[in-house]
């Protein structure tokens, strides 16, 4: 008498085969596939997980069979060659592709998957499996922008340089300002968070006035330097450089990383700066704010106490800002810089290749 094979299970394979047999993401299928391969490592036989999942014995033994040769693997991926082939699907790929990248509807900027098909007589089912298998998302954009700097490769390496290596007897501190922070007050409370629901708060609030967070963070420590002020002229950008000045060591030369606003190379800024050797500016190149570490700060305090936060005054929001600096310089972290000059400068190239192409 034949016997079926044998199934042992690693800890690995089972919390794998049991995440497939609860899933309800995966196909249904591969969830069945998963349970015969679960109930025959206990030791049952073919014939009784048959019967409790209701299928043919010969499926069961089947899969049992696979899973033996080719373990997690087997139970997971299809052999090609079988079912009915998409043979109208392939008629229509190419013409499907070639509408969606290169042309556009009468009165939108992208087809949908319902205009497409109308505009080519077909279903729309089919200009979905298309659009999945060759990855089109017309209803998707991302923003970008190029620095056209042309001294962007010299300001990138010195930027980069010193946050990889930077100088003996130094500070490196980046150092922007963040500006026309609005003090937004909810005009009605919101819900609380609670089990099976999110908190919620209402989409019109009041304006209560605006600020402006000027901050630097040491490269090597994390610290946080910053301050807020009504406006962002270069008046205010050399307080807070003189409040840099008096925070941080004197006997340290400081290189701090900026943008290339106007107020950063004022004639006044330049003066105050020449009267203070220490001082060593160093401009990222235009459009390049991911290349300021600083940005990556900002966004941190927009998200976890900006953004969702209720503000009945300016004074509110700015010492909600001052509490959140305080609490950040309590247990400072600093922000790694990851990215290598070999890894960024053929993006750069890359990126400015395919816009040349849309220009020939």
């Amino acid at each position: 008498m034949r016997r079926a094979v044998a199934i042992t299970l690693t800890d690995e394979e089972r919390r794998i085969l049991t995440g497939w047999s609860r899933s309800r993401t995966i196909p249904a299928r591969q969830a069945v596939r998963a349970k015969i391969v679960l109930r025959a490592a206990e030791g049952e036989t073919n014939q009784q997980i048959a019967k409790e999942l209701a299928i043919e014995r010969t499926i069961v033994g089947r899969w049992r069979n696979r899973f033996a040769a080719e373990r997690l693997n087997g139970v997971a991926n299809e052999r090609g060659g079988r079912g009915r082939k998409p043979t109208k699907r392939r008629r229509w790929a190419r013409t499907i592709v070639e509408k969606t990248l290169h042309t556009t509807p009468k009165n939108a900027t992208h087809w949908s998957t319902r205009t497409l098909a109308a505009h080519l007589g077909i279903d729309k089912t089919r200009v979905e499996r298309v659009w999945k298998a060759h990855q089109l998302q017309p209803h998707r954009v991302r923003t970008f922008k190029l620095s056209r700097d042309r001294r962007f490769v010299e300001k990138l390496v010195d930027v980069v340089g010193l946050y990889l290596r930077p100088p003996e007897h130094a500070l490196v501190l980046s150092v922007d300002e963040k500006s026309q922070i609005q003090a937004l007050d909810r005009t009605q409370p919101g819900l609380p968070l609670k089990r099976g629901r999110c908190g919620t708060m209402t989409h019109d609030f009041k304006r209560n006035g605006t600020t402006t967070l000027f901050a630097a963070i040491e490269m090597a420590s994390g610290r946080l330097i910053g301050t807020c002020m009504k406006r962002h002229r270069h008046q205010e950008w050399l307080k807070f450089l003189r409040l840099i000045d008096q925070q941080t060591p004197a006997h340290l030369d400081l290189h701090l990383i900026a943008d290339n606003y106007g107020t950063h190379k004022h004639p006044k800024v330049q003066r105050w700066l020449a009267r203070h050797p220490r001082f060593h500016m160093h401009f990222i190149p235009t459009s390049s704010s991911w290349l300021n570490i600083i940005e990556r700060w900002f966004r941190e305090i927009t998200t976890k106490r900006i953004r969702r936060g209720a503000f009945p005054s300016v004074q509110a929001l700015e010492k909600a800002i001052h509490d959140y600096i305080r609490a950040h310089n309590q247990d400072p972290k600093p922000f790694a810089w990851t990215a290598d000059l070999k890894d960024i400068l053929p993006k750069i190239v890359r990126a400015h290749d395919a816009i040349m192409l849309q220009y020939q």
